[in-house]
């Protein structure tokens, strides 16, 4: 693959702070700002019989204040230095980012580690950051959409965490108290469960002293080790009619080894490139150029810890489904009979590998790329996967791939209006 990785990308520093914190540092020189990115293996995968939704109402809680912080005092304080910051929850883990001009860097590693590892839980501030939660959820339930891809999930997750809304559920919400969500606060923000990504211009940073004395240096260690539960996936197929849906939607899962495989990460990826990715991908050209049975078809690979997802939407008419579905199931066994040419390949090489290479440029993604593959012990040169790229051709896609994307792998739902 000429000119995607004739210049190694840097190595990301890691260590680790006296308690176990994880630690990963990597200088981008010509950076105009630095990205602090916490990580912790918390997200709704976690959650206990009684926890649904709490990862996430949590990550709302923190935004509430810290022991010295007052309720949106973090963000104007972040703000009046020239920064921004986000959250996400996601199945796995959750992190929470700030960016910051090099100048406030600790000022910002200060205020972040209080909001996120003290935070204040006032049983006021619950109780309505509770109502805002149940409306993100009213909302998610109000979208057809939305509504079709989560039962997509239930059916064939099963009872795993991936079957579950990362939101919750209403009644689990309703019960939730500051007291439960302090306990899962304290039983997953430890030391050895947690990670700080630093990215951009770090020469001038001495961050060993701004980290010894901020709150994540006083994190306890876990007492026992908790893992993702393995996903135990099942094919099968339902038809689903839901009002307000504009168009049917043809859905399919498959699954793929978890996020551990890094190989199968970076085959997955070419793989479901290579079948709807652009135009001239085999997917896309089949049904939308050639045959004109979809509005659009989507097939993207979602990389989780306990096995990753690949999951396909096409939207069309409901006349069409019928059709549609037999030109995906024809298209996937072509692939299985036949190797796709090394022009083919490679076509789906450049565009994984420069899309990856346009992550690399933002400060915000590189941290998160660093400190999300430090988190769950996966330490690699970000060179890596580029090269592993050039270690997947037309019949090793065939041979260990395209047979876990086979029709009968699938677990199939057929939303349409009703």
């Amino acid at each position: 693959m000429p000119g995607l990785n004739t210049t190694p990308l840097p190595e990301p520093q890691r260590g680790q702070l006296a308690n176990g914190t994880t630690l990963v540092q990597l200088d981008l020189p010509n950076a105009p700002v630095v990205c602090l990115d916490f990580w912790c293996r918390a997200g709704s995968g976690m959650e206990g019989p009684d926890e649904s939704g709490l990862a996430h109402f949590l990550e709302h809680m923190v935004f509430k204040g810290s022991r010295t912080l007052q309720a949106g005092e973090f963000d104007l304080r972040i703000e009046a230095l020239g920064g921004n910051s986000n959250a996400a929850t996601g199945f796995d883990d959750v992190h929470y980012h700030v960016l910051i001009p090099p100048g406030a860097c600790g000022e910002a590693l200060e205020l972040l580690t209080d909001l996120v590892l003290q935070p204040r839980l006032d049983a006021k501030d619950f109780d309505m950051e509770r109502q805002v939660v149940l409306e993100e959820l009213a909302q998610s339930e109000d979208q057809p959409e939305e509504v079709a891809f989560q039962q997509l999930l239930k059916q064939s997750c099963l009872n795993h965490a991936y079957g579950l809304p990362i939101l919750g559920a209403r009644e689990a919400l309703l019960d939730h108290t500051p007291e439960a969500m302090a306990a899962f606060h304290g039983r997953h923000y430890r030391a050895d469960r947690c990670c700080l990504s630093v990215a951009g211009p770090l020469a001038a940073l001495e961050l060993d002293a701004l980290l010894s004395n901020s709150a994540l240096a006083g994190l306890k260690q876990s007492k026992r080790d908790v893992r993702p539960v393995p996903l135990h996936f099942e094919p099968g197929e339902e038809r689903l009619e839901l009002p307000r849906l504009e168009a049917a939607r043809l859905l399919m899962a498959w699954p793929l080894p978890g996020a551990a495989d890094q190989m199968s990460v970076v085959g997955g990826d070419l793989i479901t490139t290579l079948l709807a990715e652009g135009r001239r991908s085999r997917l896309v050209e089949r049904l939308r150029e050639q045959l004109r049975l979809v509005e659009s078809v989507d097939l993207d690979l979602n990389v989780l810890e306990s096995g990753c997802l690949v999951l396909l939407e096409a939207v069309c008419e409901p006349e069409q489904l019928s059709a549609v579905r037999a030109e995906i199931n024809a298209v996937l066994l072509a692939l299985l009979q036949e190797s796709p040419s090394e022009a083919e390949v490679d076509r789906a090489r450049r565009l994984v590998g420069n899309g990856y290479r346009f992550s690399l440029e933002a400060p915000s993604a590189v941290a998160a790329m660093v400190g999300n593959s430090a988190l769950w012990g996966r330490e690699h040169n970000l060179q890596a996967p580029l090269d592993w790229l050039d270690e997947w051709d037309g019949r090793r896609l065939v041979q260990e791939l395209v047979p876990q994307l086979q029709p009968q792998r699938a677990f199939v739902l057929e939303a349409v209006p009703a």
